[in-house]
């Protein structure tokens, strides 16, 4: 039988429940309102912040690099205000409709149109892609306002590295770049993932990273729910990165390269009171303004496939049997073993080293020291190297600078080899011979130097000091003297003297002054050897030809300047040689007098440097890859002091009409 269930009972049974689920209910809400007194006050700044972020948009701004000036404080580098575009392939939606489209409004010729296609397929997705830069404003406003179709695509103003002597300074100053994923690996910092932001990639560019960076400045700006902007609210300028000023002669460096011409080669100066590296010009070179644009992939392919090797800087890295300009260093050290001058070794056009005979330039006759460096007669030193040993003339090569790593502020130098007995056990566990002495007497066998070596070594024997080569102004190692006797650095310098301006080697090389004498030694090294099909005269390919090279300095009585020229496959040192360290000898002395010699040779081979390096371009596009590719405009008018090797001429010129400069400065 069921229990009746009274009224009350049942209330007391609501009543129980209602307070349950009114507790319950209450418990809830003291949660929700802690909660949202918690978010209100607590985390008041956090949500705040968010809230704004919706609303502003901050975005670093990419510093201004710091210049780059030669000596007399006229820029290497410098920065040029453009309009440019870049892409972050992460915000892409559609990779061929936005390259598509930049590529109708921006006017990219197919191959810029693929170049663009592959670089965004090829990308990280954090690291800006360069579209255009140096934009005019019309183009740059056609792409703004047709920003919301083009999501990740950036149209902003900002500053471009440039680079007035364009081939010149290639090798020298290198050239900038986005940062790629493993710089952000080494330095993960924001401002390496700002568009627009360009860091050092070669040479001086990238050793001074850290002093020509900037500070980034900031912009904050209010934007709608789609990324438009529609209004600034705040910007903070940035701070440009600080300037580098190098030891560098810039229209001497310009001139050097343009003097350069056709051929594959380098050209070092160097200051012989000071060490100061005055000229380090390595020809074909690139454009860096090309590289820090964002170069194509027709241009670059056109460069690599290039058999003179534009990419590699010559001057640090390429490496030469020096041949007969290590003569005059052999005969420092002969005369500091005691070796009389005046002593006579007679040459038969050979010496014989058991039965083999190794060659002269030819039947000289008697020859002292002087008349052999000034007639480059092998059989003197062959002669001297088997009597004396050889060990004394790779010493007197190291305390010259041979085979030494200098003190540079450069990414990779190659030194060269200054062989001996040591050397060659380690090198390949052979005993030294005689006929290693007598081949690396006159540079030739295992002996190798670079130009920047050979260049230091005719600045030791010119001035008789322990020269160093200096890059940046003012700091590096000063010069130190020699224990050697001054006496013995005279007797070389007028042997050198006589190789240019009396019955020598380089008579034809002259310089065009009554009063300034140039001293210097010619040297011709072989590619290949003789059993291997000849020396590498006119007869053969390029690459198989001779190598022609030239130490110098001048002047003889008072040496200020000295350096070396290297020919790659220039058949001999005074043929090729000799005439370049003559022409950027005379442009130092008078300027005017060398840029007629330049200009002159200019007009036949075609153009300056930057004029062939465009027109070559253009050729090969047009036969790779059937582009056209338009004239390359003219150089922008900066304002600045010009660093080309015609301002140095206009420098020294007399002074105009100051009516004429009036009307031209207005």
């Amino acid at each position: 039988m069921e229990k009746a269930v009274s009224s009350n009972a049942l209330k007391q049974t609501f009543d129980r429940r209602t307070f349950v689920i009114g507790a319950a209910q209450a418990g809830v809400g003291l949660l929700l309102a802690a909660r949202m007194g918690y978010i209100a006050v607590a985390e008041n700044e956090k949500y705040r912040m968010e809230a704004e972020s919706n609303r502003v948009n901050l975005s670093l701004i990419p510093p201004r690099r710091g210049w780059i000036l030669d000596r007399e404080g006229s820029p290497l580098a410098s920065n040029r205000a453009d309009f440019r575009v870049d892409i972050i392939p992460e915000r892409l939606e559609d990779i061929d409709g936005t390259v598509r489209i930049l590529g109708d409004v921006l006017a990219f010729t197919p191959a810029e149109r693929q170049d663009l296609h592959d670089r965004l397929e090829e990308a990280r997705g954090f690291s800006a892609v360069p579209v255009a830069s140096g934009l005019d404003y019309d183009s740059f406003a056609a792409v703004s306002v047709r920003l919301p179709e083009l999501p990740g695509v950036i149209p902003q103003r900002g500053y471009s590295r440039y680079y007035p002597t364009g081939p010149a300074v290639g090798h020298l100053l290198g050239y900038v770049g986005a940062a790629n994923r493993e710089e952000f690996d080494l330095e993960p910092v924001p401002l390496l993932l700002t568009p627009g932001f360009k860091l050092g990639k070669d040479g001086v560019e990238k050793q001074f990273e850290q002093v020509l960076r900037g500070q980034p400045g900031a912009r904050r700006v209010e934007v709608t729910a789609r990324g438009r902007i529609v209004r600034d609210l705040e910007t903070r300028e940035d701070i440009q990165g600080n300037p580098v000023q190098l030891t560098i002669d810039g229209p001497l460096q310009d001139y050097a390269a343009r003097r350069l011409g056709l051929e594959s080669g380098s050209a070092v100066v160097i200051d012989c009171e000071t060490g100061d590296l005055l000229c380090a010009a390595s020809m074909p070179s690139f454009d860096p303004n090309s590289f820090s644009e964002g170069i194509g992939r027709v241009e670059y392919q056109m460069l690599r496939e290039d058999e003179r090797v534009p990419l590699r800087n010559k001057v640090l890295s390429g490496l030469y049997p020096p041949g007969s300009t290590l003569k005059p260093m052999a005969g420092m050290a002969l005369l500091e073993a005691g070796i009389d001058p005046q002593e006579t070794v007679n040459c038969p056009g050979g010496y014989r080293l058991g039965n083999r005979v190794f060659r002269c330039l030819g039947r000289h006759g008697p020859m002292t020291m002087h008349t052999a460096i000034a007639r480059s007669c092998n059989t003197y030193f062959y002669a001297m190297a088997h009597r004396h040993g050889y060990e004394i003339i790779a010493a007197m090569g190291r305390s010259l600078g041979l085979g030494e790593r200098y003190e540079l502020p450069v990414a990779s130098q190659s030194y060269g080899t200054v062989p001996d007995a040591a050397w060659k056990m380690r090198r390949f566990e052979q005993q030294w011979t005689h006929s290693d002495s007598l081949n690396a007497v006159i540079g030739q066998g295992y002996m190798i130097a670079s130009p920047l070596q050979l260049a230091v070594m005719s600045a030791c024997l010119a001035s008789g000091k322990h020269i160093r080569p200096r890059l940046v102004l003012g700091e590096g190692p000063e010069p130190g003297r020699f224990s050697f006797d001054p006496a013995h650095f005279e007797t070389i310098r007028l042997a050198m003297s006589e190789v240019v301006n009396g019955a020598g080697t380089a008579g034809r090389s002259r310089l065009p002054f009554p009063d300034i004498l140039m001293g210097g030694k010619t040297g011709t090294a072989q590619v290949r050897g003789l059993g291997s099909g000849g020396r590498g005269g006119m007869g053969v390919p390029w690459r198989f030809r001779d190598h022609g090279l030239f130490v110098f300095f001048a002047p003889v009585d008072r040496p200020k300047y000295a350096g070396a020229v290297v020919i790659e496959h220039g058949l001999g040192g005074s043929v090729a040689a000799a005439p370049v360290a003559r022409d950027v000898l005379t442009y130092l002395f008078d300027p005017q007098k060398g840029l007629d010699v330049l200009h002159a040779l200019e007009a036949g081979w075609g153009g300056t440097a930057q004029e062939r390096l465009a027109k070559t371009y253009a050729q090969y596009a047009s036969a790779a890859a059937g582009i056209q590719i338009a004239p390359t405009p003219r150089p922008p008018n900066t304002g600045l002091r010009p660093v080309d090797a015609e301002a140095r001429a206009a420098a020294s010129a007399p002074e105009a009409d100051p009516a004429a400069g009036e009307a031209l400065a207005t």
